[in-house]
């Protein structure tokens, strides 16, 4: 008979159990950040080296803004939105960005289609395959760096301006064109310690174990 997932005993995955339960979208933010932006910068930059690819392609690349470099992304993603998005529904629009650019900061996360191109070029059998597989590794690289900067007491959600942002982002950080942005991760300090509950679908309903 197979055990109950959710009364095994304790072991060393434990606490990182923990810390992904922990995490959890977190609006809105501030400016002050409980840890030194060197610190995220470590973080980021150690999971972008850790973090598995597809045959070790190593297509994730990352871009971390602080300061006026955050702020200025979410008024180039604020001038793109209000060109395109009707005056009438404005108003909640503008204030989410405003709650955005009112963070400590942003990760760009990029997949770097070059080492994907290579992979297909290389593996012409799996050559449809290699962009899914980019894309789940940088996924892997997203929530490894949400559930980092949660453990140390950073607040962060998620968003995806891309691609609508895209070739702006490139020509104001000067990036290589081969870079596709793949997702914005805000973060900041947390203005309020009630953070919510998680809702869940029923286990029974998305889990099963044969053979056990």
């Amino acid at each position: 008979m197979g055990s109950n997932p959710t009364t095994t005993t304790t072991g060393k995955a434990d606490s990182f159990l923990s810390l992904i339960q922990s995490r959890r979208s977190i609006y809105p933010l501030n400016k002050t950040l409980p840890i030194p932006a060197a610190r995220i910068q470590t973080i980021i930059s150690e999971l972008l080296q850790h973090v598995p690819s597809s045959f070790n392609s190593q297509s994730n690349r990352a871009v971390v803004l602080f300061g006026a470099e955050h702020d200025k992304f979410w008024d180039l993603t604020t001038d793109i939105l209000k060109a395109i998005v009707p005056a009438d529904a404005w108003e909640a629009t503008g204030n989410k960005m405003a709650m955005f650019k009112a963070a400590g900061g942003t990760a760009l996360f990029f997949e770097d289609q070059a080492p994907v191109e290579a992979m297909q070029a290389r593996f012409a059998a799996y050559a449809d395959r290699f962009p899914v597989w980019a894309g789940h590794s940088s996924a892997m690289l997203q929530f490894a760096a949400w559930t980092a900067l949660e453990a140390e007491g950073l607040g962060a959600n998620l968003q995806h301006y891309n691609p609508l942002v895209d070739a702006k982002v490139a020509e104001a950080w000067g990036l290589p064109v081969t870079w596709k942005l793949t997702a914005q991760l805000v973060f900041g300090g947390k203005v309020s310690a009630d953070v919510g509950e998680k809702t869940f679908l029923p286990l029974e309903d998305k889990f099963k174990v044969f053979g056990a």
